[in-house]
């Protein structure tokens, strides 16, 4: 009579390439299939007595596959939830903080418009603001198009002073300074 050591490595040649390929199919992954494959002879390993002379070894094997498969994809299901839920509230937490911190940078934003002279920021708020060409903003004001040229270049240096370890922020409102200084 054969040994349990005999027959379990015969059961094993056998049936664990097609039991692999099976589990492949289920995972897509071979390292997950070999795992789910490994840990089911050990399961028989460990049921042996009950098992080796069962006529059922074979459906016994592939069935543990299956089980073994669907408790590690609801397992990952429920990680990919906890994970998805960690990475909305992780971006909507980023949200707010970006929200806070452009409404402070728009703050300083106006105090250094608020602090141009007087004529230089006139004239930033009526291109800007108002949407203005140099060139109506010199007639309206009766100075040349260049003192024009030169004032929003003043204003744009103190701005840029303001903003210089902001680059990002800087490339925004230069793009579309009415947006944050419409009043």
């Amino acid at each position: 009579m054969p040994q349990q050591k005999d027959v379990f490595k015969i059961v094993f040649d056998q049936l664990y390439g097609p039991l692999l390929a099976y589990t492949k199919t289920l995972t897509n992954n071979h390292d997950q299939a070999k795992d789910i494959v490994q840990n089911c002879f050990i399961s028989l390993w460990q049921k042996r007595p009950d098992l080796l002379e069962s006529p059922s070894l074979k459906n016994f094997l592939f069935t543990s596959a299956y089980n073994s498969f669907i408790d590690l994809y609801r397992k990952n299901q429920r990680t990919n939830k906890i994970l998805d839920e960690l990475k909305y509230s992780m971006a909507k937490e980023n949200i707010i903080e970006e929200d806070s911190n452009l409404d402070f940078k728009i703050k300083r934003l106006k105090l250094v418009i608020a602090q141009l002279p007087p004529k230089c920021q006139e004239i930033l708020l009526l291109n800007k603001r108002d949407g203005i060409k140099y060139k109506e903003i010199a007639i309206r004001m009766a100075i040349s198009e260049k003192t024009v040229e030169s004032q929003m270049r003043i204003a744009f240096k103190k701005i840029r002073k303001e903003f210089r370890n902001e680059k990002q922020f800087f490339m925004v409102i230069i793009n579309d300074v009415s947006k944050y200084i419409g009043e």
